[in-house]
C-alpha cells in the first residue's frame, strides 16, 4: 500500500511549500552573523539527520532479531527511561562539562548506540537503547545552549536575532526529517532494517568533528543542583505552571505510547514505514508552520489558545484510533495526531519559556518524569494485537481529556497574564524559537 502514504506525503509537502513561501529574509545582513549562523547549522543539522534516520525502523530491527513484542517494549522502555531520568539533570551536566564537549559526547554516545543495533544479543541492544536515550537528551540540551551563549556572550549579537536562527533550524529540521524517512526506506530495501543506523554514524561523526574544529567551548553558571531542584518544586505552587506541567506530562506520555505503537499498527497494512514516517514529519511541519502563521500573521492567535486546540485534536485522533476504523484510516488518523503535535510543541515551548523566565515552570519536569517513567515501565504490559492497541488508544484518549481540562484551567487562571501572551514582555519573535 504505497499510493496512499505517498499521495498524502506529496500533498503535505505542497501545503508546507505554500505556507513557507516566500522564504523569510534574515533579520540582518551582517556577514559575521550569517557566517556564525551557517557554522551552527552545519554542526547541528547533521546531528538531527542522524537522529531522524533511526526513527522509522527501530521496531523492525528488534523484530528481525526474533524478539517478542514484550521484549521489544522493554527495549523501548529503557531508551525512554534513560532519556527522562538524564534529562532531569542534563542542563547541570552540560553546563559543567562544557557545551561543545557535550555536543561531541552526544555524537560518541549515539554512534555507539547505532553500532550496538548490529548485535543480536538482548543485553547489547539494551545498552544501545540506554546510550541512545542519554544521547537524545544531550541533543536537545547542549546544541541550543551552546548557540545562545555564543550569540550573546562571545559575539554580542542582539537577542532579537536568536529566534531567526531557531526558526530556520525548525524549518530545516522538518525538511531533514521528511528526507530521512524516505532515505531510510531506500536503505532498508537495499540492506535490511539495521542499515539506517549504520548510515547515521557518518552524520554523527561529521557533527562531532565539525564542532571540535569550528566551535569554541563555553560553560554555564555553576549553580547548585539541589537548590535548582528545590526551586523547580516550589514552581509547582504557581497554578499556571503546575497546570501547564500536567498538560506537558500527559501529552508527552501519550506521545511515548504512539512512538511505540505506530509500527505494529501500520506494518500489517503493508505501508512502507519510511514513507509513513516522512508523512508524519510533514504533517508535524505543517502544524508548526500554521502555528507560526496563526501567531505572527494576520489572525494574531495566542499560543495558549492554540495549545488548547492542539490537545483537542490529539484527543479526537486518539478517540478515532480507539474505534474500529478501516485499514487506511489508521494512517490518516496518525497524520492528524502528528499535525496536532506540530502545533503543540511550539505552543508549549513558548509558554514554558515565558513561565521559566518568571521562575514558575521549573516544576514541570518533576511531573513529566514520574508519569513518563510510568508509561515506559507499562509498555511491556501492553496487550498485543489490534484490539489491544485500540484499548490503549482509548486509555490515552482519556488522558488527553484530562490534559484538555488542565489546559482549560490554565486559560482560566492565567487570563490577562502578559507572560503568556504574544506581545508581552519579550516580543513576538520568541514564537519562532520552539523546535
Amino acid at each position: 500500500m504505497l499510493l496512499l502514504p505517498l499521495s498524502a506525503l506529496l500533498l503535505l509537502l505542497l501545503l508546507l511549500l505554500l505556507l513557507e513561501f516566500p522564504p523569510r529574509s534574515p533579520p540582518s545582513s551582517n556577514p559575521a552573523f550569517q557566517e556564525f549562523q551557517r557554522r551552527f547549522h552545519l554542526g547541528f543539522l547533521p546531528a538531527l539527520a542522524a537522529d531522524w534516520l533511526q526513527g522509522p525502523h527501530l521496531f523492525q530491527v528488534f523484530r528481525s532479531r526474533g524478539f517478542l513484542q514484550t521484549q521489544i517494549a522493554a527495549l523501548y522502555s529503557l531508551g525512554f527511561a534513560s532519556n527522562l531520568v538524564f534529562g532531569l539533570f542534563s542542563h547541570f551536566f552540560v553546563d559543567r562539562l562544557g557545551r561543545r564537549r557535550s555536543c561531541v559526547l552526544f555524537s560518541v554516545l549515539c554512534s555507539l548506540s547505532c553500532l550496538l543495533q548490529l548485535s543480536r544479543d538482548f543485553p547489547a541492544l539494551a545498552a544501545g537503547r540506554l546510550l541512545g536515550g542519554v544521547g537524545t537528551s544531550l541533543l536537545f540540551t547542549s546544541f541550543e545552549s551552546w548557540y545562545v551563549h555564543e550569540h550573546l556572550e562571545r559575539h554580542d549579537f542582539p537577542r532579537e536575532w536568536i529566534p531567526d536562527t531557531f526558526s530556520r533550524v525548525a524549518l530545516w529540521n522538518g525538511v531533514v526529517a521528511v528526507a530521512a524517512g524516505a532515505v531510510a526506506e531506500l536503505l532498508v530495501l537495499g540492506g535490511g532494517p539495521v542499515t539506517p543506523f549504520v548510515a547515521a554514524v557518518p552524520f554523527l561523526a561529521f557533527s562531532g568533528i565539525f564542532a571540535v574544529k569550528n566551535w569554541d567551548e563555553n560553560y554555564g553558571k555553576r549553580s547548585s543542583c539541589p537548590k535548582a531542584c528545590g526551586e523547580g518544586l516550589r514552581g509547582l505552587r504557581n497554578p499556571p505552571g503546575a497546570l501547564l506541567g500536567v498538560v506537558q506530562a500527559l501529552v508527552e506520555g501519550i506521545i511515548l505510547i504512539f512512538i511505540f505503537l505506530w509500527t505494529p499498527v501500520l506494518e500489517p497494512l503493508g505501508i512502507p514505514l519510511g514513507i509513513a514516517f516522512s508523512g508524519f514529519m510533514a504533517a508535524s511541519a505543517v502544524g508548526s508552520s500554521l502555528f507560526r502563521q496563526g501567531v505572527v500573521g494576520g489572525l494574531r492567535l495566542q499560543p495558549l489558545h492554540l495549545l488548547t486546540g492542539s490537545v483537542t485534536l490529539l484527543g479526537v485522533s486518539l478517540l478515532l484510533l480507539a474505534l474500529p476504523v478501516p485499514p487506511p484510516g489508521a494512517f490518516l488518523v496518525f497524520l492528524l495526531l502528528e499535525f496536532s503535535c506540530g502545533i503543540y510543541f511550539p505552543a508549549m515551548g513558548f509558554l514554558r519559556r515565558r513561565l521559566e523566565h518568571g521562575g514558575a515552570a521549573g516544576g514541570s519536569r518533576w511531573l513529566r518524569v514520574p508519569l513518563g517513567l510510568g508509561v515506559a515501565l507499562a509498555l511491556p504490559a501492553l496487550p498485543p494485537g489490534e484490539g489491544g492497541a485500540q484499548g490503549v488508544f482509548g486509555g490515552a484518549a482519556l488522558a488527553a481529556l484530562v490534559a484538555l481540562v488542565a489546559a482549560g484551567g490554565v486559560l482560566a487562571v492565567a487570563r490577562g497574564d502578559p507572560r503568556l501572551r504574544v506581545g508581552g514582555e519579550e516580543g513576538e519573535g520568541e514564537v519562532d524559537t520552539g523546535m
